[in-house]
């Protein structure tokens, strides 16, 4: 009873995210008010982690699971991807090195401001 109930609580925040996706008119995934909406009430002390964190252990051992089914639909859309696989690729790639560059610069500028007021 007490997962039903804490898988309950975290569908709420989800559908409360889901229709702040609809009102809103921002371009933003109803997930991702969800997950702030989630944390806010955790921040606050509306939602104590007690009441959540069972069932939120469960749905991260889970979580590859949930991975299955998009990496069938890749392989079920071969014949469209193969067009562009190169192209796709060279893409990622260089997104990945921009964003581990872009984050180690940001991370040595907040390291060397936190160090200068300390």
């Amino acid at each position: 009873m007490k997962y039903l109930r804490q898988f309950l609580i975290i569908l709420a925040v989800s559908l409360v995210g889901e229709i702040l996706k609809m009102v809103l008119p921002l371009p933003v995934p109803a997930s991702i008010y969800g997950m702030v909406l989630m944390f806010v009430l955790l921040l606050t002390g509306i939602l104590k982690l007690e009441q959540v964190r069972d069932t939120g252990r469960f749905l991260i051992e889970i979580m590859p699971v949930m991975f299955v089914p998009a990496g069938v639909g890749l392989m079920s859309s071969w014949n469209v991807l193969e067009p562009v696989l190169l192209p796709v690729s060279i893409i990622t790639v260089i997104t990945i090195f921009t964003v581990m560059g872009a984050t180690g610069i940001v991370s040595q500028f907040i390291i060397r401001k936190s160090g200068k007021e300390a």
